[in-house]
This record gives structure tokens, sequence and C-alpha cells, in this order.
């Protein structure tokens, strides 16, 4: 199966700054993704080279197996702010959406403006954040893609604002079969909604994985103070923390964990994503950590 996203080497240049480089990414279609990653981890910037925006400094892109000014019309895009045209209505971008789409869904978008409340005739300027956000989403899903990308969209929301959206997000995934890719500071939002994950940290992917997979393979190890390296070879140590006395470890391992002198607890996907961001690669290139597969 072609994956949705592959990069090689990829990188992007702005003058003498790199906002992304090096950066190697294999993404398996058929998943809702969970991108996440620190400030100026190179997120955005993958998600515009992804989406056609942007072209590489280095390195391939392939989007659906193609080039992504290929791909364009398969792929639906919705940035952090939502973007839409304050002086024109809800009906006015459905219009614009109709020809600027080959495949556009007309139904199916006055279906969701409809369901959501929205009066087609409001202009963009007097919806609240969340309705922008839904017109938004309303967009990308008319457009019937086969991927969808979404960068940070619901960061600057309230909270039901939020599960609205992922909820609508949601329902649209179990009726359609597309692939997402989902960046987001939230990780708690991206707990309810994806099942693989993506960390991206100084352009190099730590860690990508199913999310029930990557759970059930890292846990969170308390006991009496032990170094690292008197740590079982089968053991792969993500992050450590130490006192005097004691010593926290989050490893991950394929095999049971039956020191008796370790207390074996689960981790949240927050607890996962943390653990790896705490563990940097040096200056954005890749390091010896293995890749989930």
């Amino acid at each position: 199966m072609t994956p949705v996203l592959q990069a090689q080497g990829l990188g992007k240049r702005y003058g003498r700054r790199w906002a992304l480089r090096e950066c190697t990414i294999d993404i398996p279609t058929g998943h809702v993704v969970g991108l996440v990653g620190p400030n100026g981890a190179g997120k955005t910037t993958l998600l515009k080279l992804a989406s056609g925006q942007l072209e590489p400094s280095e390195g391939d892109i392939k989007v659906l197996g193609g080039r992504p000014a290929s791909t364009l019309p398969k792929v639906g895009f919705v940035a952090q702010d939502t973007p839409v045209y304050a002086g024109l209505t809800i009906a006015d971008h459905l219009r614009m959406g109709a020809r600027l789409n080959q495949k556009w869904d007309a139904t199916m978008a006055r279906e969701r403006i409809a369901q959501l409340g929205l009066d087609p005739n409001r202009r963009a300027r007097k919806l609240s954040g969340g309705e922008r956000a839904q017109l938004a989403l309303t967009l990308g899903l008319a457009k019937r893609p086969e991927l969808l990308i979404l960068d940070e969209p619901v960061a600057s929301l309230d909270p039901l604002a939020r599960r609205e959206f992922l909820q609508g997000l949601m329902e649209a995934t179990a009726a359609d079969e597309f692939s997402v890719v989902l960046s987001s500071h939230l990780v708690a939002d991206l707990e309810r909604v994806c099942d693989f994950l993506l960390v991206l940290v100084d352009s190099t992917v730590l860690v990508a994985g199913e999310v029930e997979t990557l759970l059930a393979t890292h846990h969170r190890l308390t006991g009496p103070r032990r170094d690292p390296d008197r740590m079982p070879a089968g053991q792969q140590v993500i992050s450590a923390r130490h006192t005097d006395r004691q010593s926290t470890y989050v490893i991950r391992t394929e095999e049971a964990v039956l020191d008796p002198a370790w207390a074996v607890s689960r981790l949240t996907l927050e607890d996962l994503v943390l653990a790896y961001m705490e563990r940097r690669p040096v200056s954005g290139r890749r390091t010896d950590l293995e890749v989930l597969r």
C-alpha cells in the first residue's frame, strides 16, 4: 500500500536558516496521525511542503505516491489560523469551493453547515473562532480528499469549540476512508482522535508508530537508584530521572519486566511524548534512536 507521506533527507532553508533539514519520514496510509513536537521542530514547514505551499531546498517528498503539486487535488489543508475570507458569507465560501475543486461535494457541505446551525448568509467576520474553524474543516472535507492535513487547527479555540471540532473530525473519518495528519501541541486532544503518533524534534523523527503498540511497549520503571549502564540490553532507555536513592526510567521493550526491584506503570500518550521530547537529537541530525515501524 502506498504511504500517505514519504520524505527523504527533506529540507527547507530561508536564507542561512534551516526551518527543516535532513528530515526522513514514512507515514502509512489509513491512519489519523498525530504530529507533535516543540516549537521550531519543523512541523508547520513539513506540512506546508506536503500540501504544495512550499518547495523543498533539498531532499525529496512524496504525498500519496506523487509530487505534492500533482496530488494537490487529493489533499485538503486547514491551517492554524483557519483562514477564511472575512468579507464573504458562508455560502460564498461553499460556492468558491465548488469552483476550485473537481470532486467538491456540495450536498455534504450544505448539510454539514446546516447540522452546525450556521446561517449560510453570515459573513465570516461575524463568526466565532470555533465557527470559523468548523467552516474551514467543512471546506477541507467537502473537497473529498484522500489526505486531510490539519496544522494546529484547534490551538486558539476554547475547550468546547475544540471538542466540537474534533468530534466533527472523528465523525468524518468514520464515515469516509481518508488519511489525516494532525499537528497539535495538545496531546490530550491527539489521544482522543489519533491512532498513529509521530514525534518530530529538530527535524528528526524520534518515534513513529501505532499508538496502541507504542503504549504497550513503553513503561515507567521506579525503584532503587540504578545507573543506565546496568539496565538490561533489551530495555532501551528513553528518559531517566534520579534522586540520591531512587531512579525513574521510561523504557521501550518487547519483553516483560520481571525484575522485582522495579515498580512498573503504564504511560499516557502525553507521558510518552514528553519522554521522547526530553531526549533531543544533536543539531537536527539523526541519532541512533531506532524508529518504530
